[in-house]
């Protein structure tokens, strides 16, 4: 049993974990999908609690594994539906008013649930924002989302946004975030953090690069852990942050969810800020 992790409150008051589990790439291929449903259904009972998912992964696929590896895992009793929080995106080019909506429909009908917990625009694209918004609201009207969201939205795009009817209801913004790409927190984070709207950090290990910086393992050797749960666990200790990194393999999924609940001495935390140092100026937001 991993002992409790930090929690991340969104802006309607709900409590969410500081870390999930991403699912980027899986659903890709049919002679990988029963290893990704293990995978999953792993997760759920080690304690994961949080799932990302989007349309555009594996176009439909991965909200199909997901959809698969979480009702099983619900009909085998290792979670209620109550108890986990799936987070799905629309495709820009789907996110017009009508569109929203029926792309949501789809993604319900892929991942066998009656609504989505956090439903994401996947990035800024060819549709107004007002449209997508209330396409967005309608969908709440139905019950079919409980929240919504924005994904790679940059500065810019949030103050775009905010000047939206409906956008108070913005819950979320998922972006890439990690050691090596810090630039949200020059006025990103600072922005989100003043209107309390969390972030979510996706690749927050560099898709596994991290795992070999000769810094992290040292730091991870004095902690009795690896270089990618030193990763993790800087990314998951951020105020308002929640990572969600994939994985598959068992070993990963234990040690992620493991170091989500690692505490870095003070000597790490300044070491990380030397080898990896804050933004001093303003950077594109980057994107996978």
């Amino acid at each position: 049993m991993n002992p409790p992790m930090n929690s991340v409150t969104l802006p309607a008051g709900e409590a969410l974990p500081s870390l999930g589990l991403g699912t980027w790439h899986m659903g890709e291929s049919a002679s990988t999908r029963a290893d990704e449903i293990t995978a999953i259904r792993l997760a759920v009972e080690i304690g994961y609690r949080v799932f990302d998912t989007a349309e555009m992964y594996g176009e439909g696929g991965a909200e199909e594994v997901l959809g698969q590896a979480l009702a099983e895992a619900m009909r085998a009793g290792d979670a209620t539906r109550e108890e986990l929080f799936v987070v799905s995106k629309v495709y820009p080019h789907n996110a017009s008013r009508v569109g929203a909506v029926a792309a949501c429909e789809r993604s319900l009908k892929r991942l066998k649930l009656d609504h989505i917990d956090l439903y994401l625009l996947h990035w800024p694209g060819p549709h107004p924002l007002g449209e997508t918004v209330a396409g967005f609201a309608a969908l709440q009207s139905a019950s079919a989302i409980r929240h919504w969201g924005v994904s790679n939205f940059d500065t810019d795009d949030m103050v775009e946004l905010s000047g939206v009817k409906g956008a108070e209801a913005c819950a979320v913004n998922q972006v890439y975030y990690s050691l090596s790409e810090r630039g949200p927190e020059f006025d990103l984070l600072p922005w989100q953090h003043a209107r309390g709207i969390p972030l979510m950090a996706y690749c927050p290990i560099d898709q596994g690069q991290l795992a070999h910086d000769a810094a992290l393992r040292r730091i991870g050797e004095q902690h009795g852990v690896t270089a990618s749960q030193v990763a993790l666990a800087w990314a998951a200790s951020q105020p308002g942050v929640v990572a969600i990194p994939k994985a598959v393999r068992e070993a990963h999924l234990r040690e992620n969810i493991a170091a989500a609940s690692l505490s870095l001495s003070a000597d790490a935390w300044a070491e990380l800020d030397r080898v990896f140092p804050p933004p001093r100026r303003k950077r594109p937001l980057a994107m996978r």
